[in-house]
């Protein structure tokens, strides 16, 4: 996680025009520091860090051995220092006079805030306009290239024309890696255009901005070297989104934190390998070409009852992780064919290439579970699948073994799932026919890990008798294990950290879902 940036106190007039319309503005306060606070949570950590500590054998002489090594090596040691301990090298000799002003640079603006204000609840405006100043002398200074600016700290609506500014030399001075998060308020400041001029990103995170119109843009216009690309609680319209991934050549990753005025994300990408979606608000997800998505990963919803996401999946012919989905608000589409309890497998609904596969099912609800076959049918090549108990205040009816026995053949799990890990497990009959149903049906499993919620049980001795049914029954694998595990959470109380873009970004991890915080 990046270095603290708590959010800046509401101004009186928008705490005014709050009222007007009827609203708390320390409610409203409240909420935007919560969603703030997680969007910290997803941003990608900055490359250097004030705590970091330095250690090394000191000699037994005086001689100066550091400003000895080769200029370049030198170079690089103070690129990767805060900035201000960065700047504060030219002091050392007269050969790290000129270093830092000579060294790509690193600007990390949390890193101007006092300790008090760092780790206090709120900044002062005072503070935060100290903050932005430090950040303009320092672009001002710095002749470039610029490595890294990671801007989270700064109230930007005190000054409009800033930050137009500051991308324009951010531009010029070839900055690789940009994060940028608005201090609300307003929720949703207008980017500039001059966010289109920076051909040298890699990597760019916008956090609490309203996205510029591209109606207008010239054709021209591009992000020829954006490999990763994260909006957080950024206002988008589709065709903006259509225009980003059609002007980004090289895009690999991307992540969407709550999605807002984004109600389709249509998916057409050469390069695109990897998305993630946080807080997926009445979202449509159509992969409509992406020859190289490897993942698309949905870690969470924010729905009501009445919400109805659709997930519809063309040709994929590299998409290996999948998940999670949700029978209760997702409505899934393989090609042109619509899912349905009924629907039985074949080419035409199937997409074989996935292997880790992740469910959140209520299995309190009839529905929900009678939808769970026909969606693993239509992954017959399932290796790895994860399952999430959703717990229903007002259930509808619990299907027996008798269900699962008639409801035929599941490719997946009589020839491939080798590893299942079922989260939040109450002990209700539901859940342990499907369990039960598993271990009679797979013969490839080798390990079984049951999750449950903690203090759902009162000892190890009660959650370890709900398991009794399980043994009872004939295990189709020989050399299959069963792990049963406390969780470190109880049920609704997971922290949102847990939720983040950095698991399902980091392709050496095979399985971003194979992940247990246990008690």
């Amino acid at each position: 996680m990046g270095s603290p940036a708590p959010p800046v106190p509401m101004d009186r007039v928008t705490e005014a025009l709050f009222r007007v319309r009827g609203q708390d503005p320390q409610d409203l306060e409240a909420l935007v520091g919560r969603i703030l606070g997680y969007i910290q949570f997803v941003l990608p950590d900055p490359p250097v860090s004030r705590h970091a500590t330095l250690r090394a054998c000191l000699p037994n002489d005086d001689v100066d051995r550091v400003s000895a090594l080769p200029y370049a090596l030198l170079r690089d040691i103070v690129s990767r220092l805060p900035d201000k301990d960065a700047a504060r090298t030219a002091v050392l000799a007269t050969r790290w006079r000129e270093l830092w002003r000579r060294a790509p640079l690193v600007l990390v603006d949390s890193h101007f805030l006092t300790p008090a204000a760092a780790s206090g609840g709120q900044v002062a405006r005072a503070e935060a306009r100290r903050v932005t100043a430090a950040v303009s002398r320092v672009l001002a200074t710095h002749p470039g290239p610029i490595r890294c600016a990671h801007l989270t700290c700064s109230y930007m609506d005190e000054f409009p024309s800033l930050l137009a500014r500051w991308l324009q030399t951010l531009a010029v001075k070839g900055v690789q890696d940009l994060v940028l998060v608005n201090r609300p308020f307003p929720l949703a400041l207008d980017l500039p255009v001059a966010l289109f001029g920076m051909p040298a990103l890699t990597r760019l995170y916008l956090g609490f901005f309203k996205f510029p119109d591209t109606a207008a843009l010239p054709r021209t216009v591009s992000f020829p070297n954006l490999r990763e690309l994260g909006l957080c609680t950024v206002v988008i319209f589709g065709p903006d989104m259509d225009f980003v991934l059609a002007r980004s050549p090289a895009l690999e990753i991307l992540c969407i934190q709550a999605n807002l005025f984004t109600k389709r994300l249509r998916i057409v990408s050469r390069s695109l390998r990897c998305v993630q979606i946080i807080a997926a608000t009445d979202l449509d997800i159509l992969v409509a070409y992406a020859p190289h998505l490897e993942r698309l990963i949905i870690w969470s919803v924010l729905a009501n009852k009445s919400s109805n996401m659709r997930i519809k999946i063309a040709p994929a012919p590299a998409l290996s992780i999948l998940g999670y989905l949700e029978p209760e608000f997702h409505t899934l589409e393989i090609g042109n064919t619509v899912i349905k309890a009924e629907t039985r497998a074949s080419p035409t609904t199937t997409v074989p290439t996935v292997k880790i596969l992740g469910l959140k099912v209520r299995f309190g609800i009839s529905n929900d579970v009678k939808l769970l076959p026909a969606f693993l049918r239509c992954f017959p090549a399932v290796e790895r699948l994860h399952i999430e108990s959703k717990k229903t205040a007002e259930p509808t009816g619990k299907l027996n073994l008798e269900f699962w026995k008639e409801a035929g053949a599941i490719e997946c799990v009589q020839s491939h799932i080798k590893l299942m890990i079922f989260h939040n497990f109450h002990g209700d009959q539901s859940e342990l026919s499907f369990l039960k149903y598993i271990l009679e049906n797979a013969p490839m499993l080798t390990k079984l890990v049951i999750v449950y919620p903690k203090r759902t049980f009162t000892s190890v001795t009660e959650a370890n008798s709900k398991l009794e049914p399980l043994f009872a029954a004939k295990w189709a694998s020989t050399c299959c294990s069963l792990l049963l595990t406390e969780g470190a959470y109880a049920e609704g109380k997971e922290p949102p950290e847990l939720q983040n873009f950095k698991r399902g970004s980091n392709f050496s991890l095979r399985d971003p879902f194979a992940f247990i915080a246990r008690a």
